[in-house]
């Protein structure tokens, strides 16, 4: 019996570093800082981003994956360097920044500029390796300091390559082109005039 047991831990004990053996990689969706960041000239306002809503079903530390039509999986070795929420927010306000030449003055006290208030709520982030990396989000821009708002709709899909790091990246550019939609019309709204929400 006792020897049972020493054979039981001593398989329990290779099962673990087995496990313990296989490193976890980890990614994030902020690009890298363009060569030429902050040397365009600003505009005539700030804005403010608020927290990313994200679906429920890819909310976790792993990276979720869609297997077919209907099936989805977590990677357990392959994960989100900070929760996924913010991880979004990060790579849309350094995109905006780079596209508005504006500053995030997400919690900053209000200055002389004018200030935008953006809010994005992903309806889906998936992530298909090999074929694709879409996100389909819903989003508002409206003055802080005035009545002008706009509500509009956004379904950037990205075709990838081989890879896990081949879909972060398909994402990353699909949260770059949803930041340049969104840049498109803040001008206008910030000015308060009259605008459309970015073509589909």
């Amino acid at each position: 019996m006792i020897r049972t047991r020493h054979l039981l831990a001593a398989a329990l004990a290779l099962g673990l570093a087995g496990c313990a053996s296989e490193p976890a990689h980890y990614y994030t969706l902020l690009a890298p800082a363009p060569a030429d960041a902050g040397t365009a000239s600003r505009a005539p306002f700030d804005f403010e981003l608020m927290p990313v809503g994200i679906p429920a079903q890819v909310d976790q530390p792993q990276l979720v994956i869609r297997q077919g039509g209907q099936s989805v999986a977590p990677l357990s070795g392959e994960r989100w360097i900070a929760p996924l929420a913010d991880e979004v927010r990060a790579a849309l306000s350094a995109d905006l920044s780079q596209a508005l030449h504006a500053r995030d003055a997400t919690g900053m006290p209000g200055g002389s500029k004018p200030r935008l208030r953006i809010k994005v709520d992903l309806r889906r982030f998936d992530s298909a390796p090999g074929d694709y990396a879409l996100v389909d989000a819903a989003w508002t821009v409206r003055q802080l300091q005035g009545d002008a708002t706009l509500a509009c709709t956004s379904q950037i899909r990205e075709p990838v390559g081989a890879g896990y790091g081949a879909l972060v990246e398909g994402h990353q550019q699909a949260l770059a082109r949803l930041a340049g939609e969104i840049a498109r019309i803040a001008g206008p709204v910030a000015a308060a005039k009259p605008t459309a929400c970015p073509s589909p």
